[in-house]
């Protein structure tokens, strides 16, 4: 699928509130059964069915089957990248609650953007990396330099392994809520990875939120230079 048609697929997925609804929730990353899309879409499980089939017939999402369970998650990293660089463009919707402000700050301080780590966080430390020296920006290209090449490996990445993978290795993604850039890609992914590793960053339970422990905030204060709540 070319990168146009791939955009208007995507942009006419979430056009529709429900369908939206359910490719936030899936841009955690994880695989999530029809039910439980249908309750965070505030729709009937068949409703939920049909944009589900709509989806995965453009290839947006992928569905495995496990005895007569259906379990679904975004196809691709790039999909996801793009979804979340689609609502940057739209902003957020209104909030009506105190539970749905809650969220939204929770969402803007660290989430999941697929498979690599978004909003406040992200971005800040994205422009640490970037001071420092360790990265260098080229349009939405970010290269690694000779003192990132040191910063990752000490930092415990493997960056050859990285560079293997059969995916950018090191780019910027739009981030929805901070409308600045954050590190996705191969590189994105292992930098993640690893912080969860470290347990700087914590899942929250049905949400793409992630939280901060106390290791991460004096961990990111130590390596990146940044302090957090």
């Amino acid at each position: 699928m070319n990168l146009k048609r791939n955009v208007s697929s995507i942009a006419s997925l979430i056009s529709d509130p429900s369908r939206a609804a359910i490719l936030l929730h899936l841009l955690d990353g994880r695989c999530h059964p029809a039910g439980d899309l249908a309750a965070v879409a505030g729709i009937t499980p068949q409703t939920a069915s049909f944009h589900l089939a709509k989806m995965a017939e453009t290839g947006t999402v992928t569905v495995e089957k496990h005895g007569r369970h259906r379990y679904y998650r975004i196809a691709q990293a790039s999909d996801a990248e793009m979804i979340e660089q689609l609502l940057s463009f739209a902003g957020p919707a209104p909030v009506v609650s105190l539970r749905q402000s809650d969220q939204m700050k929770k969402l803007r301080h660290a989430r999941m953007c697929y498979d690599h780590l978004a909003g406040e966080a992200a971005v800040r430390i994205t422009e640490s990396l970037l001071r420092e020296g360790h990265l260098q920006k080229d349009g939405l290209q970010l290269h690694v330099t000779a003192s990132g090449e040191r910063f990752f490996a000490d930092f415990g990445l493997d960056l050859p392994q990285l560079r293997k993978k059969r995916r950018a290795f090191s780019r910027c993604c739009l981030d929805w809520t901070e409308r600045e850039h954050h590190v996705a890609g191969a590189l994105g992914q292992g930098l993640t990875e690893r912080m969860f590793a470290m347990d700087w960053f914590r899942r929250e339970e049905q949400s793409r939120a992630v939280r901060i422990t106390q290791e991460g905030k004096q961990g990111m204060a130590e390596r990146f230079g940044i302090r957090l709540d």
